[in-house]
């Protein structure tokens, strides 16, 4: 069996944030032709299956860059969290940068999650962040974490980096980016990668080849591990340096792009020329 494994933002999802019609045909035809198909994503669950071509199939979605895996029945059977030790030692940098601040918890996104934070003006999101009472996540029974997202603005991405220099040498976490003024920060056990890898293991299963297709720092880790890495043509240059082959940008249907060659060259058996 062959895999699928599909990045949302800035790949399946257009500028708009929506599911081409183009895209959707695209999923149902690799199902049709017996691939399993992936959601590896950034983002929660409930920001995934908010889209109705994807809460209506039957796959498996990784949530959170791997730190959440849902079967195809939708049951958890991986999760993996920032303990709250190390939670408080990123919280309280970023709060030193001056960074937004998202915070992805078992309770919930707090001030808010990050699709639903894009229908802000930035004024409204500094007012968010600035008065957001924080310690109150803190103050939950049993809370879990699983997600740290540090934002600024395009004009302060001096910032990104700063954050990027205080934390790198923090080894019980992973950091990446799904876009050039964000950086997610995760336990070093949730990547895209891993999550590919312990899908096969818990399901008992090898893929053959593995197609992995998205936009940013996050889907480096899938690139890693796929067969075939597919990067967007509206992906960062050294984001389609790294991949196999480079589709159409995410408002061209990129995806659909890749995935009608992809399955046009298979049905012939033919070698891959790049895209």
């Amino acid at each position: 069996m062959n895999c699928f494994s599909i990045d949302l933002d800035g790949t399946l999802l257009n500028s708009q944030h929506e599911i081409s019609e183009g895209n959707s045909i695209a999923l149902r035809e690799l199902q049709k032709n017996g691939y399993e198909v992936i959601v590896n994503t950034g983002r929660a669950y409930k920001d995934v299956i908010k889209f109705k071509s994807l809460r209506d199939m039957n796959i498996p979605i990784f949530c959170m860059n791997g730190s959440i895996l849902y079967s195809k029945s939708r049951e958890v059977f991986f999760e993996a969290t920032i303990p709250i030790s190390v939670y408080e030692v990123i919280f309280s940098v970023l709060k030193k940068i001056g960074v937004g601040i998202l915070v992805y918890t078992n309770y919930g996104n707090f001030p808010s999650s990050l699709p639903d934070l894009r229908q802000k003006s930035k004024e409204e999101q500094d007012i968010l962040f600035r008065e957001y009472n924080y310690d109150s996540i803190l103050n939950r029974e049993n809370l879990k974490v699983y997600k740290l997202i540090a934002l600024v603005d395009y004009s302060q991405l001096k910032k990104i980096e700063e954050v990027k220099k205080a934390l790198i040498s923090m080894l019980d976490i992973s950091i990446a980016s799904s876009f050039p003024n964000n950086l997610e920060i995760t336990s070093n056990e949730a990547q895209k990668g891993k999550a590919l890898l312990r899908y096969q293991q818990k399901m008992n299963l090898t893929f053959d080849k593995i197609y992995a297709i998205g936009d940013g720092d996050n889907d480096l880790s899938q690139f890693d591990v796929a067969t075939t890495s597919i990067a967007m043509g509206n992906a960062p240059s050294h984001i389609q340096r790294v991949a196999d082959f480079v589709t159409k940008n995410n408002d061209e249907d990129g995806f659909s792009y890749a995935v009608e060659y992809l399955l046009q060259l298979s049905s012939m058996n033919l070698n891959y020329n790049p895209l």
